[in-house]
């Protein structure tokens, strides 16, 4: 997904399927040299991290309503799995615009209330697969409270200051990687890799490499 519009094919389904056991596959395919300006960017400016010293930090833009992220998503869970303790790694969900705003507070909502990894799936799979329309705060706390969480307490922390500033912070972290299209890493705070299928996570290996030898 594009942030003018909206719309790139990011991600292939054939490409998706073709890489089965995707950590042993980029360990073979990772390239002996990284080309910048076309495997990554350099950042111009450092990135704020979060992560304490030592470790390298790694996120992921998304957005739930990207049917791209949708598709990498359990490649990116698998990859996750895989990654040293030295790795931390973060999902930040972007907002191009306004309307961007109630799915990006529905994650940090799950977060906080510690639903995100029973439902964090799910929300893609309403999107994309039920078609179901999560555009307001009214249809997500809906929709919440038919999962079995009170939806009562998810509109609490959906209106929490603690949301609204994680919001704004995933916002700021964005724009100074510079984020064009989702699904996208961050790595490090230096480097911003754009969505090339599979290959994403090869690139972000070898540039975790690069990083650990200095």
């Amino acid at each position: 997904m594009l942030r003018r519009d909206l719309s790139r094919a990011l991600l292939a389904s054939a490409a998706m399927a073709s890489v089965a056991g995707l950590p042993l596959a980029a360990r073979a395919q990772a390239p002996a040299t990284l080309r910048e300006g076309r495997d990554f960017v350099r950042l111009s400016r450092p990135a704020p991290v979060d992560a304490q010293a030592g470790q390298i930090e790694v996120l992921e833009f998304f957005a739930y309503t990207c049917v791209h992220c949708y598709n990498f998503e359990p490649l990116f869970e698998d990859w996750k799995k895989t990654v040293r303790p030295d790795v931390v790694v973060r999902r930040v969900p972007v907002a191009f615009s306004e309307a961007f705003v109630p799915l990006q507070r529905l994650y940090y909502a799950l977060e906080g209330m510690g639903q995100l990894d029973g439902l964090h799936r799910k929300v893609f799979k309403a999107i994309h697969e039920d078609r179901q329309r999560l555009a307001s705060a009214d249809a997500i706390a809906a929709w919440v409270g038919r999962q079995g969480v009170d939806a009562k307490k998810f509109t609490e922390f959906y209106n929490s200051f603690a949301v609204a500033g994680k919001a704004r912070r995933a916002v700021q972290l964005q724009d100074a990687y510079q984020v064009e299209g989702t699904p996208s890493l961050g790595i490090a705070g230096r480097y911003y890799v754009s969505g090339q299928g599979p290959r994403t996570l090869v690139v972000a290996n070898a540039l975790i490499d690069q990083l650990r030898r200095g």
